[in-house]
Formats: structure tokens, C-alpha cells, sequence
């Protein structure tokens, strides 16, 4: 069953991966505030609701995925006796999340291969969010946020793979929530105060520091399953 330390940890992993998330979706955060009409990009106030809305629908997909990859944990969980599969489960989460930290730092970059793995998926999805182009209500905001929670992400795609680990298709769908809440504040001052944000993101401290803990916590959660 998933825990309370689990989803702080998920959540923490978030806002440590924001560093990856400002440049890898900041591009898209600044270009869809300012593709807005000019009378609501005038101060956060009249930003906030589409940014909100954007994010809601980001985190949404992450948390349907989430539900998704942990069904399929314990349908293989059910195949194995029961302390093999959670050891299985959480070597293969260490791993990924061992990968994440080296990717986040900058020191490897394997997880980019799954990125255009996904990239298949997102070709097929993308035209539609063309469609909601430009956006001019909050509802269409937010289902571009849902199409956007698709978009090819190694980071992602290493936490839905602890999310396998965590036991069931509700404990995914917490696990990936808490992580995509952990997202939130950086993309939010992307919105609002892209340039700073930007540079402290390109800062290669920040990045090394960020990688270095998510490594930490996948090196822990390796002891953790072979200890």
C-alpha cells in the first residue's frame, strides 16, 4: 500500500524535476500565455485562471497514466509471489529513478530515447491540440493541459515507472498526482516570470543539485528493495 513518505517523496521529486520541467515546457508555458488576448495578459490575476486551468489538465493526464501503469504493477504483481514481485517492483523503480537523477543533472542522457518512444503517441495527438488554437477561455485551456500531459518526458515516464510499484491503479493515480502537484510551482512562475525562472533553470548548480538528490533517493530506494 502507498504511504504518506511515498507521495511527500513524489511530490518532492516534482519540484526537483522542475528544473528539467522549465526547460523542457517552459517554451510552451510562455508561448501559450502569450498567445492569449491582450486584455487577460494584463497582470497575474488575468493570467492565473488559464495557467490553473493549462496545469490542471497537465496533471489530470499524469494521474490517469498513473492509475494505468499501477493496475498494470499489480495485475503482474498477481504473477509472482508476493515478496518477489514488490522486490521486482521497486529494483525497477530504483533504477528509473536512478536514471532520472542522472538526467536531471545533465550527466546522461539515455532517458531521451524514451522520450521518442513517446514521441509516436504524441505525433498522433498533437493536431488536436492545434485545434484548440488560440486559446480564449479557461475550458479550452485546460484541454490543452490534458494533451499536453501526453507530451514525450522522461521525467515522466521514470515516475510512472515507480508508479508501477505502488500497488494498485489508485495508488498510481496518487503516486502521479503528488508528483505532477510537485510540478505545479515552477510552471506556475514560468507563467508569470519566465525569464528568471528560465535562467535559474539553465543554472548548471541547480540542475546538478536537483539530479543529485533524485539520485540519492533512487540509490536509497535500491537498499531499500535489495537489502
Amino acid at each position: 500500500m502507498i504511504d504518506w513518505p511515498t507521495l511527500a517523496s513524489a511530490f518532492v521529486v516534482g519540484l526537483l524535476g522542475g528544473v528539467h520541467c522549465v526547460g523542457m515546457c517552459g517554451g510552451i508555458v510562455a508561448a501559450l500565455t502569450f498567445g492569449l488576448p491582450p486584455e487577460r495578459r494584463q497582470g497575474v490575476a488575468a493570467t492565473l485562471p488559464f495557467l490553473l486551468a493549462y496545469n490542471a489538465g497537465r496533471i489530470a493526464s499524469y494521474t490517469l497514466a498513473g492509475a494505468i501503469m499501477g493496475g498494470a504493477g499489480l495485475l503482474l504483481a498477481r504473477l509472482l509471489p508476493v515478496q518477489t514481485a514488490q522486490r521486482v517492483l521497486l529494483v525497477l523503480a530504483g533504477v528509473f529513478m536512478v536514471a532520472m537523477g542522472l538526467y536531471l543533472a545533465g550527466w546522461w542522457a539515455g532517458l531521451g530515447r524514451l522520450e521518442r518512444v513517446g514521441g509516436v503517441l504524441w505525433r498522433r495527438l498533437e493536431p488536436y491540440g492545434r485545434r484548440l488554437l488560440p486559446v480564449r477561455r479557461p475550458g479550452q485551456a485546460m484541454a490543452l493541459g490534458l494533451l499536453w500531459g501526453w507530451l514525450p518526458c522522461g521525467l515522466v515516464y521514470s515516475t510512472l515507472v515507480w508508479s508501477v510499484s505502488s500497488g494498485g491503479a489508485w495508488q498510481g493515480a496518487a503516486l502521479m498526482l503528488a508528483f505532477g502537484l510537485g510540478t505545479l510551482p515552477n510552471l506556475l512562475l514560468m507563467g508569470v516570470a519566465a525569464g528568471a525562472v528560465a535562467r535559474l533553470a539553465r543554472d548548471a548548480r541547480v540542475r546538478q543539485i536537483a539530479g543529485g538528490a533524485v539520485l540519492l533517493f533512487g540509490l536509497w530506494t535500491l537498499w531499500a528493495a535489495l537489502g
